[in-house]
């Protein structure tokens, strides 16, 4: 259970990224396969590895395991590109986000 979680987040990741698989392992100074076969259930990273993954995705391992925020690389850079804002604007966004909520249910 936890390990199918950890696959399907990381892939899920990778794909927000877009990246494939072997960039993300030789990024992280693996060998070309190493993300496929994490994927594919032949391998687990070790902690350190862990790291890299999070830090390549550049999220925290806290928000690799949230469930409830599946895009955390992007809630980052809008979180970063709201500090930016003035109050007004900041007034704006969010009630363009309300409206997208609402829009949602």
């Amino acid at each position: 259970m936890f390990e199918d979680f950890f696959i399907e987040r990381l892939i899920s990741l990778r794909n927000q990224k877009n990246v494939s698989a072997r960039e993300m392992s030789l990024a992280i100074g693996q060998n070309g396969s190493y993300i496929n076969r994490i994927e594919n259930r032949q391998a687990f990273p070790s902690m350190q590895a862990f790291f890299y993954i999070c830090e390549y995705l550049q999220i925290s391992p806290q928000e690799f395991f949230d469930k409830k925020n599946p895009a955390p690389g992007k809630i980052n850079q809008i979180t970063e590109e709201a500090k930016k804002l003035d109050d007004l604007q900041l007034d704006a966004v969010m009630t363009i986000i309300k409206a997208l909520q609402h829009k949602a249910k």
